[in-house]
């Protein structure tokens, strides 16, 4: 696995992080984990369309 080596701060509604990290209790999972498996499929998905949009070939996933 990668070194965490970096950070990020968002604000949102206290509602919906309680529910967020409640759904993510409920599943035996880790809010943080949830959140960078969803940051990784947004970047690759992304990623991939700006490929497909300029002739080049789908980028490899790391």
């Amino acid at each position: 696995m990668n070194t965490k080596d970096a950070g990020m701060r968002i604000r949102i509604e206290r509602d919906l992080r309680d529910a967020f990290v409640q759904a993510c209790q409920s599943q035996g999972l880790a809010a943080a984990e949830v959140l960078r498996d969803f940051m990784r499929s947004f970047a690759a998905k992304h990623s991939a369309e700006q490929a497909q949009l300029f002739g080049q070939s789908k980028p490899e996933r790391p």
